[in-house]
C-alpha cells in the first residue's frame, strides 16, 4: 500500500538556524514527503533527496505592472507563483500540504483557495504578530484560517495569540518540536569548587532572545564569582552590539561568541556548562518566542536552565523544577537566581536531572513525529473547506 504524501512548503529550504523543521521533515515515518522551496541554502548541513525548487519567476515587466496596479492582484499572481505552483501540483500527487510559517501561509492564499487538496500552516512566533510592511496582515490570516482545516501551533501560548486573532479554537493543534534524544545524552557534571561556573545560550543574535539581558545578569553574577565564564553560540545581526556592551561591563574576556558549532562541537559545550540561560522578552514588534529547541536540547543534557515567564517556555521548564523563571528585561532577578543555582550544587544537579527527564517525557522526537502525522491524517478526513469563491 502507498503511504500517503505530505508537500512541504517552506520558502527558504533551510537556513541555517531551521534545524527544528528538518528533523521534522526528515523523520516522518508514515508518510512521505516532497519539499517545494523557492531557494536551497545549507545542502551540506540539510541534505533531503526530493526538492522542487520552483524557479524565479519571469513575468513580463509590462504585464506585471498591470496586474500589481491595475488589476491589484496579490504578489503570488503579479510574481507569476501561482502559474509554477498549479504546473508543480498538476504534476506530481499530494495528499496534503504543509505550509511552514504563517506569513507564507498568508502568500500562498489564493493557491490554497485553488488546490483541490486540504493543507495546514504551522505558526512558530513572530508570524502571529502584526507586520509593519503589511498592514492588512491580521486581516489576510482570517482569510488563512478559513481555507485549512487545522493549524498548528508550536506552543500553548502561540495557539492563545492565534485565538485571539481569530483562529477557531477548534482548528488549532500543538506542534511541539521534537528533539533526537539519542543526541543529546544526559552528561554526569562535576560543579567546580573554586568558582569557575560555566554559563552558555544558544541561539540566534537578535532582540526577542534577551541578550543583554543575559550579559548585565552575567556581569552581576561575576562580581562575586571572578572566574565564572560565558558562551554565547549563534550568530545574528546584534553580535557587534553584544561584544560592545560586553567590553563596557567589564567581561568581555569572560564571555566568549563562538558563531554557529557543529552538533559534536554543541555537545562537547554543555557537557562543560554548569546552566543554561535564555531569558527571552517580549520585542517592540511583540515578536514573541514559542519553546526555544535550544533550550530543549541543552535541558537534555542535563542542564537546568534560567530563563524567563515568556511565550511558551514555562510550557518547558517548571520553576523551582526544572530551572528558575523571572520576569522579562529583569537582569537583577536573573542574577539572583543564578546566584540561588550555584550556592547550592545539588539542587543544581537535582533540577538538571529533572530537566533532562522532562523532555524525554514532553519532547522525544518520535512521539512529536507521531502526532504531527497523526494531525495530517485527521486533515485529509476533514478535507479542504470550502472554495472561497473570491480573490484573496
Amino acid at each position: 500500500m502507498e503511504k500517503p504524501i505530505v508537500a512541504s512548503y517552506c520558502t527558504t529550504f533551510l537556513k541555517p538556524e531551521m534545524l527544528h523543521i528538518y528533523r521534522q521533515v526528515s523523520a516522518l515515518q508514515r508518510y512521505e514527503s516532497f519539499i517545494v522551496t523557492k531557494e536551497r541554502q545549507c545542502p551540506e548541513r540539510y541534505p533531503f533527496g526530493d526538492i522542487a525548487l520552483l524557479p524565479e519567476a519571469q513575468q513580463p515587466l509590462l504585464r506585471r505592472f498591470y496586474l500589481k496596479f491595475i488589476q491589484r492582484v496579490p504578489a503570488l499572481h503579479y510574481r507569476g507563483e501561482m502559474e509554477q505552483l498549479k504546473e508543480l501540483f498538476g504534476r506530481r500527487r499530494a495528499d496534503v500540504m504543509h505550509v511552514y510559517f504563517g506569513h507564507t501561509g498568508v502568500h500562498l492564499r489564493a493557491f490554497l483557495d485553488w488546490w483541490d487538496r486540504p493543507s495546514i500552516v504551522s505558526f512558530h512566533g513572530a508570524d502571529v504578530m502584526p507586520r509593519e510592511h503589511q498592514p492588512k496582515y491580521l486581516g489576510e490570516m482570517k482569510q488563512l484560517f478559513a481555507l485549512v482545516p487545522l493549524v498548528l501551533a508550536r506552543s500553548q501560548s502561540l495557539a492563545e495569540r492565534l485565538k485571539a486573532n481569530g483562529c477557531p479554537g477548534e482548528k488549532i493543534r500543538l506542534n511541539r518540536t521534537g528533539i533526537p534524544l539519542a543526541d543529546f545524552p544526559l552528561v554526569q557534571r562535576d560543579m567546580p569548587s573554586d568558582g569557575a561556573w560555566h554559563f552558555v545560550q544558544t541561539c540566534r543574535l537578535i532582540s526577542k532572545k534577551g541578550l543583554r539581558t543575559a550579559l548585565h545578569a552575567f556581569a552581576e553574577f561575576r562580581r562575586d564569582f571572578p572566574k565564572a565564564t560565558f558562551s554565547i553560540v549563534g550568530e545574528g545581526p546584534m553580535r557587534e552590539e553584544l561584544c560592545r556592551l560586553a567590553a563596557e561591563l567589564g567581561i568581555l574576556e569572560a564571555v566568549r561568541f563562538w558563531g554557529f558549532l557543529d552538533q559534536t562541537q554543541l555537545n562537547a559545550l554543555y557537557a562543560s556548562a554548569h546552566l543554561f540561560l535564555h531569558p527571552s522578552e517580549l520585542t517592540e514588534k511583540q515578536d514573541q518566542e514559542g519553546i526555544p529547541n535550544s533550550m530543549l536540547e541543552a535541558m537534555s543534557t542535563g542542564l537546568p536552565v534560567a530563563a524567563t515567564l515568556h511565550g511558551g517556555i514555562p510550557e518547558a521548564v517548571r520553576d523551582g523544577f526544572s530551572g528558575f523563571l523571572v520576569p522579562e528585561r529583569d537582569a537583577q532577578a536573573l542574577a539572583a537566581a543564578l546566584r540561588r543555582l550555584v550556592q547550592a550544587p545539588e539542587l543544581l544537579q537535582q533540577m538538571g536531572r529533572q530537566a533532562s527527564q522532562s523532555v524525554r517525557e514532553e519532547f522525544e522526537q518520535s512521539r512529536a513525529v507521531a502526532k504531527l502525522e497523526a494531525c495530517y491524517d485527521e486533515a485529509i478526513q476533514i478535507g479542504k473547506p470550502p472554495r472561497m469563491n473570491r480573490s484573496i
